[in-house]
This record gives structure tokens, C-alpha cells and sequence, in this order.
């Protein structure tokens, strides 16, 4: 079978998180939204880590579900058209800052077990390291090549993705506090390391100009704070929903299971290009190397966006597609185009009831974005020119203003005062 997951995510208990972000929260969000498997998120968290084991129950294939009693007051919410099973796999995140070869270093790294009862044992290692009480995503002064030797002596089937590998100022090649590479940040167990998550800003065409990341796979999760952003970002897999075939399909880099990623348009990332937000100034790399990286209003340095990391990293041309990469494909939120459409907000109570509506109707926002026919679409109140929305962002055919120095980029699929044509065929 084919699914999706997204497996970075946060709970209730991270930081600047929505309420909405629970079990149950992130249970009808991913059948709303059509995605199977889903990561738990802040495992490290005392408080989260006991809802897990109150309400979630093992599979027998190193995945959990909800149990039966919440699963039905949840799916009475959902339309007939979106229910699907949901998988839950034990995740976190751990925010590393720590000393190395006299500079700090500020990393982050999603862990990925097979069961709770190892979750709790790394959670009272990690207990013993710093507080992992004050936020779902703690941060303890734990090199990553240690959290992965304490991951790995505790299950050796449990594994770590660098998060967001190009984030300037948290991540394994970040411009501010990362590395060169996979190798300097992990050394001697760099080969435990079968995976690494592009993140919002980044893109694998991006990724495919390093050719030290050839070795791994590329995934890539929602990093969510609201349920309602699950899979913004997300994989896709061909094979059964397990913890060994989802690990198996990424160390193999499996073509016939790991089906490649679903991304954002990179350049809606908050730190795609260089710029300075108070200044309003963002540039492309060549125009900040042209400017010494400094800002050319103010004079203060800017913030290096990931583009101009890559690029800096880089050892190929733009364009190039290493043999073994794995498939991509582009998506808008169904609520951002809806917004375009009605020109109002994404979160309005207009979107929302369209939004729903079309759920009813069709099924899942990702069927609809990526599988729905749009010939002849015939949906009571549907907005006339969705059907050439989708097939243009089907297409690429987009209109890119880039994200930088931590503002959101932003993707629009009409140009100003243009009306939709007749581009299905």
C-alpha cells in the first residue's frame, strides 16, 4: 500500500504551540489531511509522555493507535469521505547547544523509537544531562554524536534525522552555529545516520547540488506548531505502515518504498533568502555577497538564508539530479487557496466552511491537491476556479515571493488583477 507520514511534530507542551495540539488534535487532523502515520512528537516530555501512555496502545509493528474509546469520539467528527486509519510513531526533538572546537554549536535532531519502554529509558538518561520539563523540544548541552551513542545503546533499532539540516542558526549545516558537513558534526557514527530532513526553507533540488548527501535520504515532515500545518511538508511511502519498513525504506534509500517527499515551495520558508527584516531588504546570495553580507540600509550583518548556504556547500551546478533521487512534488495549503480565491484570510469562518465542505465532498486535502480529477468537477458552492488553481500548482505554474530572516515567504497561483483561463484540458 501507499501512504503518507509526517513524522516531526510538536505538542501542546513545546513552546508557542497551539492548544489544539494533542492526541486527539493531531488524530482527526491527520485523517482530514489524509496522512497515516504521524510521529508523537516532545516523547522527552514528562507530562506528554504520560497522555502517550494513556491513550495510545501498541500495534505490534512499532507503531500505536489510538485507543478505541477516543478513537470513536473523534471519528464521529470526521466526514465519511476522510476516515482512514492513523498510526502513531514515538518521536521527538532535542535542541543541542554545546561547545565544540572552541564554538558553540546549536543543533537540533529528531529521535525516532520503536516503543515507549525505550522512550522512557532515554528519558531518564536525558533527565540526568538537563531539564527536559520546560519544554516539549528540550535543550540540554548533549553533542548529537553523544544523543545518537546514548540512542543507539538503548534500542539499536531506534534512529536520528538532523532536523532542518540548512535552519541558519539551529541545525547540522546551519551558517550560524553549524558544520561543513555530516561527517564533522557525527564522526565516527556519521553511519548510523541514514537520513536528514530538508526542512521548510529547502527544497531536494537544493539538496541535490551537495554530493555529500548523496548517502542518505531526504525527507521531509511538517515540523508543525498547529495541527491544521500537518504534512505541509510530508513522505511518501509504498509499502506497509511499520516502524522496520519506514526505517528500512529510508536506510536503503528503497526505491520501490520510499516514494520521495511532499514540500512546500521552499521559497515560502522563513529563511530562504539573505535579508534583514527590519530593514524590509531581502536578496538573493549574489546581491548579499555583492553587499559584503552587510545590510545595505542599516549597515548591521544579515541574516544568510539557506539558499546562500547551499550555494556556499555546493559542489554541483543548479539542476542537477544525482542518480538514486527520490521523486518530489509541490503543494500549497487547500486554506491558502482557498484564501486566494476569496481573497480573505486563510483562517476566516468563509475558507473554513468551503474547506470542509470540499472535504465532505471529495475527501482528503492532500487527495485533493494531488490525485482528484479536475474534469468536469461538479461541487455544490465550489469556488469555479479551484479546479485551475490545482492544476496550475500541479504545474508549477506559481508566483514566488521568498521568505528571509525569519518572515514567512509567500506562494500565490494567480498573478494581480489576473482571472483564472482555461488551462485544464
Amino acid at each position: 500500500m501507499s501512504f503518507i507520514a509526517d513524522l516531526h511534530i510538536h505538542s501542546h507542551f513545546s513552546r508557542a504551540t497551539s492548544r489544539d495540539c494533542t492526541l486527539e488534535g493531531l488524530y482527526r487532523w491527520a485523517q482530514l489531511k489524509g496522512v497515516t502515520v504521524v510521529g508523537t512528537g516532545d516523547c522527552t516530555h514528562p507530562d506528554w509522555f504520560a497522555e502517550l501512555r494513556e491513550t495510545l496502545t501498541p500495534c505490534g509493528n512499532g507503531l500505536y493507535k489510538m485507543k478505541n474509546d477516543t478513537a470513536k469520539i473523534v471519528d464521529a467528527t470526521i466526514p465519511e469521505s476522510c476516515r482512514g486509519p492513523v498510526y502513531f510513531m514515538i518521536t521527538g526533538e532535542i535542541s543541542s547547544i554545546y561547545k565544540r572546537d572552541n564554538q558553540v554549536r546549536k543543533v537540533h535532531s529528531i529521535i525516532l523509537l520503536p516503543d515507549l519502554d525505550s522512550a522512557e529509558t532515554l528519558n531518564n538518561k536525558l533527565d540526568a544531562v538537563g531539564n527536559i520539563r520546560s519544554d516539549g523540544r528540550p535543550i540540554l548541552g548533549l553533542d548529537p554524536r553523544v544523543l545518537l551513542e546514548m540512542l543507539l545503546d538503548i534500542n539499536s533499532d531506534a534512529f536520528l534525522i538532523p532536523a532542518h539540516i540548512w535552519t541558519p542558526w539551529f541545525s547540522m549545516l546551519g551558517s550560524k552555529s553549524g558544520f561543513d558537513s555530516l561527517e564533522a558534526c557525527f564522526g565516527d557514527l556519521s553511519e548510523h545516520i541514514f537520513a536528514v530532513e530538508t526542512g521548510l526553507s529547502s527544497d531536494p533540488p537544493m539538496n541535490w547540488r551537495v554530493s555529500d548527501l548523496d548517502k542518505v535520504a531526504l525527507v521531509s515532515n511538517s515540523d508543525l506548531h498547529s495541527p491544521s500545518n500537518l504534512a505541509r511538508n510530508a513522505n511518501v511511502f509504498h509499502c506497509d505502515p511499520g516502524f522496520t519498513t519506514i526505517r528500512t525504506a529510508l536506510q536503503r534509500k528503497d526505491s520501490a518504498r520510499f516514494g520521495g517527499t511532499i514540500d512546500m515551495f521552499p521559497e515560502a520558508g522563513k529563511y530562504h533568502f539573505d535579508g534583514h527584516r527590519k530593514c524590509t531588504v531581502c536578496l538573493e546570495p549574489e546581491d548579499s555577497l555583492a553587499h559584503s553580507g552587510m545590510c545595505p540600509v542599516c549597515g548591521k550583518p544579515l541574516t544568510l538564508g539557506v539558499l546562500h548556504r547551499v550555494v556556499a556547500l555546493a559542489d554541483r551546478p543548479k539542476g542537477t539530479r544525482p542518480s538514486g533521487a527520490r521523486p518530489h512534488e509541490y503543494i500549497i495549503g487547500l486554506a491558502d487557496i482557498l484564501a486566494e480565491l476569496y481573497d480573505c484570510g486563510a483562517k476566516t469562518k468563509k475558507v473554513g466552511r468551503a474547506y470542509h465542505d470540499l472535504l465532505a465532498s471529495c475527501g482528503p486535502e492532500l487527495f485533493i491537491l494531488r490525485q482528484m480529477a479536475l474534469d468536469n468537477v461538479q461541487i455544490d458552492n465550489m469556488h469555479p476556479e479551484l479546479p485551475e488553481a490545482i492544476f496550475r500548482l500541479r504545474n508549477g505554474n506559481v508566483c514566488r515571493t521568498p521568505g528571509y530572516d525569519g518572515a514567512y515567504g509567500r506562494i500565490t497561483l494567480f498573478g494581480n488583477n489576473e482571472t483564472a483561463g482555461a488551462g485544464i484540458s
